[in-house]
């Protein structure tokens, strides 16, 4: 055996741990999920190592006869999911459909509102991400510590006087609708686009659980499509604009941000918006059920949920100040330790704090909810984390018992076949 074959097995190694690892971890990041094994198969298949430029049936590449019919099944399931008059699904990402959306709908120079970093606004929206590397003008909009959202009248005000050419909606912590109604007034006085950044709650807008960003006033919504939406990691714009903005962005999507548009996740996104059809109602409402069983719970074991005055959550999301519990990088690490995954998490009040160790935690049920766990089972898991983080008990002891929780459930739900839906730790051993 050859020293670089010993180097290819090693990463299949750690694959494998990695695997194992998941398989006895209660999954709680907000930004994650797991596909179906019908969508999966679509990453396995000779799609990954093919190339497609342009649009369908106008290619700079031979050999795409059926990566067009895909295409044209995952752009109609897409308008028929979403009720949308346009959509894209060739951005490799959600941070690659916001750059083609940055670089369709404005210009170096230009104006553009965003929500701040602290309450809950995306990298990609900041001045050192996307927006700032095009050599845009951003401001922020003010935030409502106590709403949890966006300040209506601050923003509002915050547009006519920026009087920008794009206003961005959308959050990484995104615990209720934006009230885009009631800024739309003064974005059409302006003459601005309303862009809406629907990445982590893109499933809740599919299963009509939580807002109807197109039906709202936004001219477009960008998205991941690997959260509450559960297909592979790829992207995804939706549009409801004039033709002159649609072909705009999608000239920001090719060739303005990206060549070949990776096609095996491309159909698992065509297979996944299928599944949506049929399964994303149900599957949102759980979702949503088991955020707002978590937060309650949590509440009652003595953490400090954010969003009380409004029920907690109307998302897949809800955030935990723990501060009196040492932070969010001690407390997420702690979980860790016991197989509980989530991420530390910048609070509103954290605008000048060092994001490695913010205040808070983000939690999401989304994956939790595709595997099977029903809101009796957020009980436990509040009480899991009060376990460790509160009441101090031994992280063995608490790790036996997330393990014998997570034991229970290594099936993925609604999904097509999903009475044999193995999760990915019990396929690949």
């Amino acid at each position: 055996m050859s020293d670089n074959f010993e180097k290819a097995l090693k990463i299949r190694e750690l694959a494998k741990k990695h695997n194992e690892f998941f398989k006895e971890s209660i999954p709680l990041i907000a930004s994650e999920n797991v596909m179906s094994p019908l969508a999966l198969e679509m990453l396995l298949t000779d799609l990954g190592s093919r190339y497609a430029e342009g649009l369908p049936h106008h290619r700079y590449y031979q050999g795409n006869k059926f990566v067009d019919e895909i295409e044209d099944l995952a752009i109609a399931y897409a308008k028929q999911l979403f009720r949308s008059d346009q959509a894209d699904p060739r951005p490799i990402s959600g941070t690659n459909a916001n750059i083609a959306a940055i670089y369709g709908l404005t210009k170096p120079g230009d104006r553009i509102t965003v929500p701040p970093l602290s309450g809950g606004g995306h990298i990609s929206a900041a001045k050192f991400g996307a927006v700032g590397l095009r050599g845009l003008d951003s401001s922020d909009y003010p935030f409502d510590n106590d709403e949890m959202n966006i300040d209506v009248d601050g923003t509002i005000k915050l547009i006519r006087e920026k009087k920008p050419k794009v206003c961005l909606i959308g959050q990484s912590v995104y615990l209720f609708p934006t009230p885009i109604r009631d800024i739309m007034d003064a974005v059409h006085e302006v003459g601005a686009k309303l862009w809406y950044d629907g990445a982590h709650v893109l499933g809740l807008i599919a299963g009509g659980v939580f807002q109807d960003p197109l039906r709202e006033g936004a001219d477009i919504i960008t998205a991941s499509t690997h959260k509450t939406f559960p297909g592979p990691q790829h992207g995804i714009i939706l549009g409801k604009t004039s033709e002159e903005t649609w072909k705009s962005v999608q000239r920001g999507v090719f060739p303005g941000s990206l060549s070949n548009h990776h096609l095996n996740a491309m159909a698992a996104l065509a297979v996944t918006l299928a599944e949506e059809l049929e399964f994303g109602n149900e599957y949102a409402r759980k979702i949503v059920e088991n955020a707002k069983a978590l937060a309650v719970a949590l509440n009652e074991e003595g953490f400090n949920v954010l969003g009380e005055k409004k029920g907690f959550t109307e998302s897949h999301t809800l955030v935990v100040d723990v501060r009196k519990q040492g932070g969010g990088k001690l407390s997420s690490e702690m979980l860790e330790d016991v197989d509980i995954v989530l991420n530390k998490n910048l609070l509103p009040w954290d605008s000048s704090k060092n994001s490695q160790d913010p205040s808070g935690l983000r939690i999401g049920t989304q994956e939790v909810t595709r595997i099977g766990f029903e809101k009796s089972e957020m009980k436990e898991i509040a009480k899991l984390m009060a376990d460790l983080l509160i009441k101090k008990r031994d992280p063995s002891a608490v790790r036996s018992d997330v393990r014998e929780l997570k034991g229970r459930h290594q099936m993925i739900r609604f999904c097509f076949g999903q009475e044999k839906a193995y999760t990915y730790h019990e396929i690949f051993r």
